[in-house]
């Protein structure tokens, strides 16, 4: 058993940069003693370069998707599926290639049908007058996928996809001039529609993580770029048109967040200061607050989670370059 350092150290909170309206209050955490890194492994590393990760569980098996390729920055960008019975020993069980494109960023979800929904950006190359498009694919096993689907609007990157009573909801960022955020909607998965044009655009705003709570809440975790550069908290109540944010006073990458049974959120996000690092956090959103409380073994290029609670523990895929090159890492963490 490995045992990693804890935080309990704060972050500095800052006042909130828009919106006009305050988040609800909720209960505040009672203080906990440290997690535990029960065990981390190295699942996958045969690419030159591997990462950005996602985690789901389905029919009893453990699915793992993540980018392959040269460099982090490459034309020959794939999706390595991986799977495994007991989140341990994994095999590859897919390579989806798009041979037009640097496919970036797989998410994996598990989409009305109960069938498996993979989506990932393209990165054209510079000959094309438009710079991304986004592309899903469907599968019943995790081997054999659709062809894939282009879907959304070109240059507008849709990071992650949620499903809330049989819809799909998700934000698009803007990858060309003027920076932004796009807010959708889709009945199927693949034909999406705007439910808000503009809900955020100061700082350069991009990558998010999204959750909806039990009273049908979305809670929205967002990475920004540019300007002071710390993440946003946002927050909507159906149908989703109207946006408020508080500011969380810390810099991150590559977010995902997960509530825990007990009304906890956990966030898996890269923080930059200091050493670079993987790290989970509690999210506090009543204060709001953001505050690390165990280091992942990681280093340099790394981040970008997935997170699945299993029988008790928290499994965390991510990517590293901690040990030479990058590889994709699952750590099983005891929270407490």
């Amino acid at each position: 058993m490995v045992v990693m350092r804890w935080f309990l150290a704060g972050v500095v909170m800052l006042p909130q940069l828009c919106g006009q309206r305050s988040f609800s209050e909720a209960p505040k955490p009672k203080p906990v003693a440290g997690a535990e890194l029960v065990e981390v492994n190295r699942i996958w590393g045969q690419a030159p370069h591997s990462a950005f990760t996602d985690l789901i569980r389905y029919r009893d098996l453990w699915y793992c998707v993540f980018r392959e390729g040269t460099s982090h920055v490459s034309p020959d960008g794939a999706i390595r599926v991986l799977a495994s019975n007991d989140a341990t020993r994994w095999n590859s069980a897919a390579l989806v290639s798009y041979p037009a494109a640097d496919l970036r960023d797989p998410k994996i979800t598990i989409a009305p049908g109960n069938r498996l929904m993979l989506t990932a950006a393209a990165a054209m190359p510079a000959s094309f007058d438009y710079r991304h498009k986004n592309l899903v694919w469907f599968s019943s096993d995790g081997r054999e996928w659709s062809k894939p689907e282009e879907f959304g609007d070109r240059n507008y990157w849709l990071w992650r996809v949620n499903w809330q009573r049989g819809r799909a909801y998700g934000f698009g960022y803007s990858t060309v001039e003027p920076r932004g955020l796009r807010f959708y909607i889709s009945n199927d998965g693949m034909s999406y529609q705007t439910l808000n044009a503009n809900p955020f655009d100061q700082g350069y705003p991009n990558e998010t993580s999204m959750l909806f709570l039990h009273d049908e809440t979305a809670m929205v975790l967002l990475r920004r770029d540019q300007d002071t550069k710390t993440a946003q908290l946002g927050r909507s109540r159906p149908p989703y048109r109207g946006w408020e944010w508080k500011d969380l006073g810390v810099r991150i990458g590559g977010p995902h967040m997960i509530r825990l049974p007990d009304g906890r959120f956990v966030a898996a996000v890269r923080l930059y200061e200091g050493k670079q690092r993987t790290s989970l956090c509690w999210l506090e959103p009543s204060i709001p607050s953001l505050t690390e409380f165990l280091v992942l073994p990681s280093s340099g290029d790394s981040s970008y989670a997935g997170l699945v609670l299993h029988d008790g523990l928290l499994h965390v895929s991510y990517y590293s370059s901690h040990e030479g090159k990058t590889a994709i890492y699952l750590a099983k963490v005891k929270l407490p």
